[in-house]
């Protein structure tokens, strides 16, 4: 390999290594699309909680968790574009150093060629016959040449077609790179707006005395049992027989075996899940892959009706999709709830239910 091969190969390297270290683990990078901007004004205000009513307290710790659970979607749907995005750059990168080589061989043997046409003496085909010693060697040359016009002319029109599409791969990677860029700020505001929020409830929750928090939990138990009361005596169970699929058998599975680990924002897996986390991954060992977030599995999965669900579907929550839980039957799910929380299996009516969706559809 030549000087100049060399320095093309360390400067696509160089894209290829700047790329893998923006999007390590724990480094802010961003998806192609911008993310909401979290509001500039101060974080939740907290109120000593001695004194206060729980059932307030209670209110305002699920709308804290609600809040970072959207930011942590959000955050999420960062992360896996930003992934893809480095992944086309790294490609794009090797591809221009593969199309660097072919143009410099494409340079030697144009060069070649002109060196031939030099050798002859430029001289016109006309000037060459009454000059030749041998007309009939000459017309039999005569047809080499002629070929060999037609091969310089396929080789200058290849030439031309890798230099074209070395300039659109060097813009493509440009304005890759430019977006990831741009977008970094909005993933640092979404991870800001989640650490915002889970901080303001542990401090919330750390004011309260022993009692205020065993009642406090008593009161999320109690709700949670209200909820799932008044959802199941619809009778929406009555006609919901669904027997799982294989790879809803397999996704439920692995759901179950991570029973007890805990919730962490961004997470998904072995040691701990954020919600979308445990679903894509049960889905993935499943064998079918789902999309990462929430939001993604609401928006591309099949939706079904409640009564035609099955274990392995996904329950999805809230008006914005914050939240999911896999079924596994009997009226139950398994999911990541929240920070400070482990995977456990609850009511799939706990919460407010938006839709249900089939991965294997």
């Amino acid at each position: 390999m030549g000087p100049g091969e060399r320095g093309l190969l360390t400067a696509a390297l160089t894209v290829i290594c700047a790329v893998t270290v923006l999007s390590a683990p724990g480094t802010a990078f961003a998806a192609a699309e911008p993310l909401p901007t979290p509001s500039a004004t101060p974080g939740p205000t907290l109120t000593p909680a001695p004194g206060k009513d729980l059932e307030e307290v209670r209110a305002k710790l699920d709308r804290l968790y609600h809040d970072a659970a959207v930011a942590t979607d959000a955050y999420n749907a960062a992360e896996e574009k930003a992934e893809k995005q480095s992944a086309e750059i790294v490609a794009l990168a090797k591809k221009i150093v593969e199309g660097r080589r072919k143009l410099e061989e494409l340079k030697d043997r144009a060069g070649a060629a002109a060196r031939d046409q030099y050798r002859t003496g430029g001289l016109s085909d006309t000037a060459r016959f009454l000059l030749s010693d041998d007309p009939g060697q000459f017309l039999d040359g005569a047809g080499r040449v002629l070929q060999g016009q037609q091969a310089a002319k396929k080789l200058m029109d290849e030439k031309a077609r890798t230099q074209a599409e070395l300039r659109q791969y060097a813009d493509d990677a440009s304005a890759r790179w430019k977006k990831l860029e741009a977008n970094r700020k909005a993933k640092d505001a979404a991870k800001k707006k989640i650490e915002q929020q889970i901080d303001a409830a542990e401090k919330l929750q750390s004011r309260l005395e022993k009692k205020e928090k065993e009642r406090l939990a008593e009161l999320e138990r109690e709700a949670a049992a209200k909820a799932q009361t008044a959802w199941v005596d619809t009778g929406v169970l009555e006609d919901v027989h669904g027997k799982a699929s294989a790879q809803g058998e397999k996704a439920v599975k692995y759901a179950t075996q991570q029973l007890g680990k805990p919730y962490v924002w961004g997470a998904e897996g072995p040691d701990s899940f954020d919600c979308s986390g445990l679903t894509s991954q049960a889905w993935a060992a499943a064998g079918h892959p789902v999309p990462r977030t929430s939001q993604e599995q609401w928006r591309q999965l099949k939706h079904i009706d409640v009564k035609d669900m099955r274990p392995g579907d996904l329950v999805v929550y809230f008006d914005d999709a914050s939240h999911v839980g896999m079924y596994i039957g009997d009226g139950a799910i398994i999911h990541a709830p929240r920070p400070g929380r482990t995977v456990t299996i609850t009511g799939a009516g706990s919460m407010p239910i938006l839709g249900v969706v089939r991965p294997d559809a």
